[in-house]
Parts: structure tokens; sequence; C-alpha cells
């Protein structure tokens, strides 16, 4: 598990202590944790491909989406694949000290990454309905683009920062990590060093980003809310908030979670583990039931997709401020 320094014992392996009371019942959460996973990967890979290969999801939002699908299905395989493998034997709990800062690289990339797209589809929708007129221009394919790389780009950047800000220190005592991946603050825990700058960092990139993004989402969804009750026919508002309200019932599952977890940094252990279960493994699953079921064009889309629709070449429900 260590290896000897000439001053100190190194840490080469972590031990994933795993969620609570998966334990005692490995074979059931073993087969509920697969479930999730084939749903997870299945529903949102379904949707990326609609997205992509239906002419009629073409607008923003859709775009947007399929980033999102895309994230999602990644998201759960950082996570839960090793989660699996430590109820199948206390081996597959063993993670090395390079393969902990890869899955923790991966899992802020992809998450923060998350993060920041949810902001970006809460401003498109802000922008399809309070500036209807002005949205063509404002939210153009060059634009859109642009904000999809934009969310990219600084997910990468905010996770190689913690990354490396974690992992520059050393590890030399305990190696049992209170969580079941390998997050920020249960590794901290067991690092031989100070860790009052890692702790700062935490709190102001992860958690003030993550409730400045969530006020962002907010305000948004104030004014859109405004506009909405504006609109004079009940389908108009049916629709606008048939297509709003998944969004938020996704943004509430995603961000109060680790708002509560970044904020707090010394309440990780194995019952901390219970909140992140949302956002990391429950959360990408429902995205797909959530985003298709609730919205007529993708339902439409994916009956085209499946063969059991209408032909390919019918046309779309007609817009409504841009929420087709």
């Amino acid at each position: 598990m260590a290896t000897e320094d000439p001053n100190q014992t190194v840490v080469s392996y972590f031990f994933l202590e795993g969620l609570m009371y998966t334990a005692e019942h490995p074979s059931f959460f073993f087969l509920l944790f697969l479930l999730i996973y084939s749903i997870t990967l299945t529903g949102n890979l379904l949707i990326l491909i609609t997205v992509a290969s239906d002419p009629h999801l073409s607008s923003p939002m859709y775009h947007f989406l399929g980033h999102l699908s895309f994230l999602d299905a990644c998201l759960s395989t950082v996570t839960v694949p090793k989660v699996m493998a430590g109820l199948l034997s206390l081996d597959g709990r063993l993670i090395s000290l390079k393969g902990c800062a890869v899955q923790l690289y991966c899992f802020h990339f992809l998450a923060s990454t998350e993060c920041f797209l949810y902001t970006v589809m809460a401003y498109d929708r802000y922008l399809a309905i309070c500036q209807p007129l002005h949205y063509p221009v404002a939210m153009d394919r060059r634009t859109c683009a642009g904000l999809a790389g934009l969310t990219w780009a600084l997910g990468a950047v905010h996770s190689a920062t913690h990354t490396s800000l974690t992992f520059r220190l050393l590890y030399c005592g305990p190696n049992r990590i209170a969580y079941f991946f390998c997050d920020i603050p249960p590794v901290l825990k067991l690092a031989c060093a100070d860790t009052a700058i890692n702790e700062l960092a935490m709190l102001a990139s992860i958690g003030i980003v993550a409730v400045a993004c969530l006020i962002l989402i907010i305000f948004s969804y104030g004014f859109i809310a405004a506009a909405v009750l504006r609109i004079r026919s009940s389908e108009g508002r049916q629709r606008a908030f048939s297509t709003c309200t998944s969004h938020l019932t996704v943004v509430c599952l995603y961000y109060i979670p680790p708002v509560c977890i970044y904020l707090q940094p010394h309440s990780s252990g194995a019952g901390a583990g219970a909140p992140a279960v949302f956002y990391t493994i429950v959360t990408p699953a429902l995205n797909p039931f959530i985003y298709t079921l609730r919205n007529k064009a993708m339902k439409q889309a994916l009956r085209r997709l499946l063969g059991h629709g209408s032909a390919a070449g019918s046309p779309p429900p007609q817009p409504v401020l841009g929420l087709s």
C-alpha cells in the first residue's frame, strides 16, 4: 500500500470505503447500480444520437442538451463502475495514487463543466422567452458553439487547478478514503500537510462558484416566469412552463448536494456520500426522462429515430417563444 522514502512513507494506493450500508447486501446494490448505469448510458446516448441526427432539433436548446447528455454519460462512467467493482471484491476498492488523481480530475472536469452548462442553458431560455425577437441574433450558431466551448474550457481549468493543489501534497499516513470515489474533501483528510490553502480554494472556487451559478439561474427563471405569465394562450404557457420546470428540476437535484458538501469540507465521510449520490449517479439517470417526457419535440424526434412516428420529413411542432 505504501513505498518507502528515505524520510517518510509515501502512500501509493488508497482504499475506497464505499457507500454506507452497501457492504451488507453487495449483490443487491451491484445489480441496482448496474441497472442505473445501463439506464444512464442508454438514455443519454439515445438523446445525443437523436439531437445529432434530427434536423428538427437544430435550435441552441437542443445543442446544449446534446452536450449535457454526453457529460452525464461520462460523469456516471467516472464513478459508477468503480463503485460496482468495490461491491464485487475488496480488491475492487483499491485505487492507485495516480488513478485517484485521474478520477478526481475527470470528475471535477465533467461536473464543473456541467455546472457552467446549466447556467448557459438558463441564459439561453431567458433570451428565447424574454427577448424572442432578439434571440436568433443573440444566440446564433457561432455564439452557441462558443458558449458550449467556454463551459468545457472553464471546466478543464477549474479541474486542473484543484487536482494540482490536491496532489502537490504528501500522503504518508492512513490510506482509507471514507467515500465512494476520489473527491477533494475526503482525500485532503489523508494529507500529511497543512490543507488550509486547499480548503480556501475549494470554498472559493467550488462552493461560491456553484452558489453564484445557482443564483444566476434563479434570476434568469424569475424573469422567465414573469414573461410566461404574460403569454395569452394557455397552450403557450403550458409549453413554456413544461420546458423550464424540467430544467429547474434537474438544477435543484444537481446543485444543492454539492453546495452542501463543498461548503462544509470537514463533513466528508461515509455518511457524506449520500447527497453526492444524487448528482453523480441519480441525476445523470433522470435527465433523459426529464428532458424527453416533458418535451413534445424530443418525443416526436425519438419516434422518428426509432421508426414509430411520422415520417422524417414531417414538420416539427410550431415554436412558442423559441421553446420548441
